[in-house]
């Protein structure tokens, strides 16, 4: 992108940032203007207590009570989570949201939220691919919200990005609207103690991808690049510590800052997403978690789509901490692409999806399916590359 080229920057999101900031949950949706907030969750936190902390607080403030929980958020943000989630909070007569979890829970929110403006009941007939909403056709939508981030990976709780499964076509579709977010965004490292570290890992390894594909992006700018650059360095940083202790809140608060940035970076400059692209095919198809397809997959993607990489790639080796690098942006690039690998391999994340026991025999569908898939139509990615990748990284012998 030229330094004169147009583009906007938005950040709707207030974010609160601190040990122990979910405390001012109640306080803050009341603020809001919210009197019967429903709480939405999945049953891993219900399990775990955490969104009985969220319920206990609301039992010592006056004024403000929750109309209801709902924890059956399953991965992917399923569109059947997002019916079901809708239908309750009109049961519950509710007047605000409150999401506590990673990706699925947060997406989920904000997908509820866009049906309860839009009049959607049901939102695979509303979303059957990706839909782009921006102002002045989108508008305030008056829905008190507010997201309290359990992973540091998505960034969902602040970006105006929703990424649902539409189970009726198989698809993930993007959904984009600078209103959807949350009001006032919860960056509690507190709420992250416990997380298992094979989570933290491919949560934080979805992180650098948004922050990867931001910069990378044809349509980045300074002030992408800007969250970009500093959150890659930051999950470089502090991705291990918080995988190997889990106990320690500056590395978990640090990597709660860095998801946000990179998502922030991600939607600014939100265009040519190879890896995402791939990662949401995959996914959908084989049930992969979406933070672990990213980890798997960014390498092989950033090798076989290298003039993506190349115009900019020095300037990412500085802030990415590589100390000796190299003139030439091919060489670069490959040292880049050892020290991804190398961070995915001190994080304990497989090389590929061995475990997941796909069959070559599939390889037709998987090449329809990825350029097909609603992430891929800013950049449709070529099928020999699509091959390519896929001889790597599926874990099984690809005819080529």
């Amino acid at each position: 992108m030229k330094k004169t080229s147009y583009y906007e920057f938005t950040h709707r999101s207030n974010i609160r940032s601190g040990a122990g900031t979910h405390i001012l949950v109640p306080d803050l949706i009341h603020a809001l203007g919210g009197r019967r907030p429903v709480l939405y969750s999945d049953k891993g936190l219900t399990q775990a207590g955490l969104t009985k902390k969220i319920e206990r607080l609301f039992e010592m403030v006056p004024g403000i009570q929750l109309a209801g929980v709902f924890d059956d958020v399953t991965q992917d943000a399923k569109s059947s989570n997002i019916n079901n989630g809708l239908s309750y909070f009109k049961e519950c007569n509710g007047d605000s949201l409150i999401a506590i979890g990673g990706g699925s829970v947060l997406d989920t929110a904000k997908a509820i939220k866009w049906c309860i403006h839009k009049n959607v009941n049901r939102i695979e007939e509303a979303l059957a691919g990706n839909v782009l909403e921006v102002w002045p056709d989108a508008t305030h939508m008056g829905i008190p919200h507010i997201s309290i981030a359990t992973t540091a990976g998505t960034g969902a709780e602040i970006s105006g990005i929703s990424v649902v499964l539409n189970e009726r076509l198989g698809v993930k579709c993007n959904l984009l609207n600078p209103f959807i977010n949350s009001d006032i965004a919860i960056l509690d490292p507190e709420l992250t103690i416990g997380l298992p570290p094979k989570i933290t890992a491919f949560t934080g390894m979805d992180a650098l991808t948004h922050a990867v594909e931001g910069y990378f992006s044809n349509k980045s700018n300074a002030m992408a690049d800007a969250f970009a650059l500093h959150s890659a360095k930051m999950i470089r940083d502090n991705l291990p510590t918080a995988v190997s202790d889990g106990e320690n809140r500056e590395a978990r608060a640090n990597m709660l800052q860095a998801s946000a940035m990179a998502i922030t970076s991600f939607a600014l400059a939100f265009s040519n997403l190879p890896i995402h692209n791939m990662a949401h095919a995959l996914g959908a198809k084989y049930g992969i978690p979406h933070g672990l397809a990213n980890a798997v997959l960014m390498p092989s993607v950033m090798k076989h789509l290298a003039p993506l990489y190349l115009p900019k790639v020095k300037e990412f080796a500085h802030s990415f901490g590589m100390k000796e690098i190299p003139e030439s942006p091919e060489e670069c690039l490959e040292q880049c692409i050892n020290e991804i690998i190398a961070l995915r391999q001190s994080v304990n994340l497989p090389d590929d999806f061995s475990e997941y026991e796909i069959d070559e025999v599939d390889m037709e569908e998987i090449i329809s399916a990825v350029q097909n898939d609603p992430s891929g139509q800013a950049f449709r990615i070529p099928e020999d590359v699509i091959t390519a990748v896929c001889k790597e990284v599926l874990g099984v012998k690809v005819r080529v």
